[in-house]
């Protein structure tokens, strides 16, 4: 805790014919982040033909997936599916290789894929027919405006004949103009339709090239005539029974493919997933060096898992392998990858931390402190007992649910729960259980401290923790710098504020009557020299030093008044449940006769607006709790510049790998 894991780095040296099973070992344990080794007396690897294929199929199983997708019998959705997921059954397969895996997928897909391929082609093709004779009614339901032979619309040997659309304004001088070009060699029929004018125009072959421009130049919308015969109602009719019969012979190929979806999607997916991962593979060669005879790896891993790795790459290689494994050197500090460390029940708000960047490998882990400040901050911006109450069962919810698969939503619903606890306790200290309701009741509820009568109060609560939670950051800040020997930096940086800050505290407490106020002057004037001088030594000018100093103080006034946001969100907390609890008071006692209308109709309000209180205030206690730490808490102390650990692991829903070691 507090530390991130010891990593060490491993050197791999051994015979090109255990690099598979070498590889695929390391890529299963998923501890081992590989390096790019740069050297000259070696030639970088490259996948071989088996490498390259994995990358092929994985494209082509992908698209046979993609297909079948959309007739594969659905799994429970809903909210239900997303609070109690399914897990995906994983299926064992024995790994004897890359060739003979590769061997063995063109073996399935060898009966497989033309299968698949001929009844997709066949969907299409119908698909494809039936959007075609729509298409064709949608022009025929227009020409039916006309109500004359199709056949008379077609052109012939000396006549040419247009049909489409032009906008109503710009008809009669189309008409006027082709009437002029041509030496009123043309006829035509028009009829007004949706804003725009229908017209069918017949005109001599010879005269076509010289009214093409001018049909253009009115932008002159043509359409299709369909290659039917008779007049368009009944052209009509019989296309939509063409359209009936497609539809029988789509019905009957979209049943054979949900039948070879039930067969052959899930066996698809576990090849895929063996293919990607043979991938990723791939294209990890490119990191790895070889001889003819050799090849050679190295990475970075936790210290605590070298004895398992060392024992797994002796058993594979029968012993003909040779690994260093070593402590990382100062040089080394800022390539080391980054594995944070810590207890079961912090590890999940690691994802906070991340979200801002992992520290240092010689750098504090915030996550400790954060996972109690952050779940503080967040109740005491909620700071409602039953809000709590609902983010808590909902948080239990997701957990029980997704416990199985530790994903994010499993980490996430986690801190929810925490967050949760803490604004419960804030919920009874303040009284607030959906705002004021239990009062407007009737019911007397004990309370610490009311936000909205005691708002003073809160603020100067919220501004002590806030000063606090600074110097808890600069104390951590001042412990690292001199830890990694940067005394200088931690009394001109990190000093002057503890000092300013503790100052501060004393001077608080010496006007309540609590110490001696010589006390705060102890600390704070020593601070505030230390400040000055920490400022004056830059290599800027005497003017903008000044600037810098003035700027740099109140920077930090400002991060220390940003706390007061603690109280003006427990404040919109109880002001929003107010407002809701105030509009059920006026239509509760609303009657239509003897109807208790308001009853009903305040209960849904009092329901669904406690509620969106809850989502909204919540939502913005997510946010700015996470502010006061990215922005001010952070700012004081932590950097999270680290690399992030990103072991060399394979991704496994459906599959599992049975290595012969």
């Amino acid at each position: 805790m507090f530390k991130p894991e010891e990593m060490v780095k491993i050197e791999v040296l051994s015979l090109n014919r255990y690099k598979d099973s070498i590889l695929t070992y390391l890529h299963e344990q998923g501890v081992l982040e590989i390096r790019e080794i740069d050297v000259d007396v070696a030639q970088k690897d490259a996948p071989n033909e088996f490498y390259r294929k994995a990358a092929s199929y994985t494209i082509s199983l992908s698209r046979l997936i993609e297909f079948l997708k959309l007739y594969k019998k659905q799994e429970q959705g809903g909210i239900k599916g997303f609070i109690f997921p399914e897990l995906k059954p994983k299926r064992k397969y024995k790994y004897r290789g890359i060739e003979n895996l590769i061997k063995e997928i063109e073996s399935f897909l060898e009966n497989a894929e033309p299968e698949i391929k001929n009844i997709e082609s066949k969907i299409s093709s119908l698909n494809t027919e039936i959007e075609r004779l729509k298409t064709e009614i949608e022009t025929l339901e227009l020409l039916s405006a006309l109500d004359i032979e199709i056949e008379y619309l077609k052109p012939t040997k000396s006549v040419e004949i247009v049909v489409g659309f032009v906008e109503k304004d710009k008809f009669l001088p189309l008409i006027e103009e082709l009437k002029k070009a041509l030496d009123n060699r043309i006829a035509y029929v028009s009829r007004d339709l949706k804003g725009k004018v229908f017209v069918v125009v017949a005109l001599l072959n010879r005269d076509y090239d010289k009214a093409n421009p001018i049909l253009a130049k009115y932008s002159f919308e043509r359409i299709e005539v369909p290659e039917v015969r008779g007049k368009p109602i009944e052209a009509i009719k019989d296309l939509q029974k063409r359209i009936a019969s497609l539809n029988k012979e789509l019905e009957v190929a979209e049943k054979e493919a949900r039948v070879l979806a039930e067969k052959y999607h899930d066996e698809l997916v576990f090849y895929q997933e063996l293919m990607e991962n043979e991938r990723e593979k791939a294209n990890m060669l490119s990191n790895l060096v070889r001889t003819n005879m050799t090849f050679a790896l190295t990475g970075w891993l936790p210290r605590k898992e070298v004895p398992k790795i060392l024992e797994g790459l002796n058993k594979i290689s029968r012993g003909k392998i040779y690994v260093n494994v070593r402590s990382p050197t100062p040089e080394e500090l800022d390539e080391i990858p980054v594995k944070l460390k810590n207890p079961k029940f912090i590890e999940p708000f690691e994802m906070l931390t991340e979200m801002f960047g992992v520290p240092k490998y010689n750098e504090l882990d915030p996550t400790p402190i954060l996972a109690f400040t952050y779940s503080f901050f967040f109740g005491f911006m909620l700071t409602d007992f039953m809000y709590g109450l609902i983010i808590a069962v909902v948080a239990t919810l997701l957990t029980m649910g997704h416990k199985k698969l530790n994903d994010g939503v499993y980490k996430f619903s986690n801190i929810l729960l925490w967050s949760a606890f803490f604004t419960i306790v804030m919920g009874i200290l303040f009284g607030s259980y959906f705002g004021d309701a239990f009062q407007r009741a009737g019911i007397n509820v004990p309370a610490l401290l009311d936000p909205m009568r005691g708002a003073l109060v809160v603020l100067g609560l919220a501004l002590a923790i806030g000063l606090l939670h600074l110097f808890i950051g600069y104390t951590l800040g001042f412990i690292v710098k001199i830890k990694n020997k940067e005394t200088a930096n931690a009394v001109l940086e990190q000093l002057p504020w503890m000092l300013i800050i503790l100052g501060v505290i004393f001077l608080a407490l010496s006007i309540a009557g609590f110490t001696s106020i010589v006390l705060g002057e102890a600390f704070l004037l020593p601070g505030i020299v230390l400040f000055v001088i920490a400022e004056i030594r830059s290599d800027l000018p005497i003017l903008m030093r000044l600037l810098m100093t003035i700027s740099d103080f109140f920077g930090f006034i400002g991060n220390w008044l940003s706390y007061a946001r603690l109280m003006a969100l427990a404040l919109a907390t109880a002001g929003i449940a107010m407002v809701v609890n105030i509009i059920v008071a006026m239509i509760w006692g609303i009657k239509i006769g003897p109807v208790p209308l308001g009853i009903a109709v305040g209960l849904v309000v009092f329901i669904g607006g406690h509620i969106f209180s809850t989502a909204i205030n919540a939502l913005g206690a997510f946010v700015h709790a996470l502010r006061l730490h990215y922005v001010e808490f952070f700012g004081t102390f932590y950097s999270g510049e680290g690399k992030r650990f990103e072991p060399f692991k394979a991704k496994r829903e459906v599959s599992e790998l049975e290595l012969e070691i």
